[in-house]
């Protein structure tokens, strides 16, 4: 990701550099049509006179040529640079989704990709802003979804009850009016109806609770992957620190073993 870094840049500075020089041949440009005006006014003035503006006039057409075959190549290179990001994109995309499912996959790879995985640890602690936004729309989806479905569910239920309330109005009209018939059947038949839609309840409440989990998983996993970001930054400016310490305790060592060499080496020298 940092050579992918590295080039974008690269491709932006080659691209400035080309910038000031279409700017540079545009300025060229401008002064050959000024003097082209000047040899438009002039015109009267005398015959040597046009004939070395004239000449001037061609030098600068040859010159007005030269920068437009420039202009050309330049076009071509920044075609070329524009292609090379491209593709350094691409790959830098390719390997953050590799890196991706390998993470989800981490806890399953046997012993002999244990170095791999680590190797892909390493990468993932380096992981860009971009897929970092990328996961939090993905979880704000998510939470959205989950509020439409409890919507939805809050919604069937309160529908429910209503069906529940006109069939026990209809149960009691039918009764009051068919005193005379047996009650049993009708009772079994509003018991076994009251039965199922009791189960439907449970079921719909199971539901509810699976979603809830769902969502209380969705943030504890949106909260340590925040605390892991955190750690990681935490731990590469200690480490950091300690290297930076490391390497000035060395220089100091390597000085004093060093000079009791020479003193070594002086003293055969007096001897002789």
């Amino acid at each position: 990701m940092n050579k992918s870094m590295m080039g974008k840049k690269g491709v932006e500075n080659t691209r400035d550099e080309e910038g000031e020089e279409l700017r540079q041949y545009a300025d060229s440009d401008q002064e050959q049509s000024e003097t082209e005006g000047r040899l438009s006014e002039q015109g009267a003035t005398g015959g040597k006179t046009i004939v070395t503006e004239l000449a001037s006039a061609e030098d600068y057409g040859v010159h007005f040529g030269k920068v437009l075959g420039d202009a050309r190549t330049l076009l071509e290179r920044l075609k070329e640079h524009d292609t090379a990001a491209e593709g350094l994109i691409e790959q830098s995309g390719a390997l953050s989704q590799k890196v991706q499912g390998m993470r989800e996959v981490g806890n399953a790879i046997p012993d002999k990709y244990m170095e791999e995985s680590s190797e892909i640890q390493e990468l993932s602690k380096y992981k860009p802003h971009v897929l970092l936004t990328q996961e939090n729309t993905q979880i704000k989806e998510l939470q959205q979804e989950n509020r439409e479905l409890w919507l939805s569910l809050e919604e069937h239920q309160y529908a429910l009850e209503l069906i529940m309330g006109r069939y026990r109005k209809q149960m009691l009209q039918l009764m009051m009016e068919k005193k005379e018939l047996d009650t049993k059947p009708v009772l079994s038949l509003h018991e076994d109806h009251a039965k199922e839609v009791q189960s439907q309840l449970e079921r719909i409440c199971e539901m509810g609770q699976v979603m809830r989990r769902a969502v209380q998983v969705d943030d504890q996993h949106y909260c340590s992957v925040r605390e892991r970001l955190a750690q990681l930054e935490i731990e590469n400016k200690e480490l950091r620190d300690l290297l930076t310490i490391s390497k000035s305790s060395v220089r100091p060592q390597k000085e004093d073993s060093s000079q009791p060499v020479t003193n070594e080496e002086a003293q055969p020298g007096t001897n002789q």
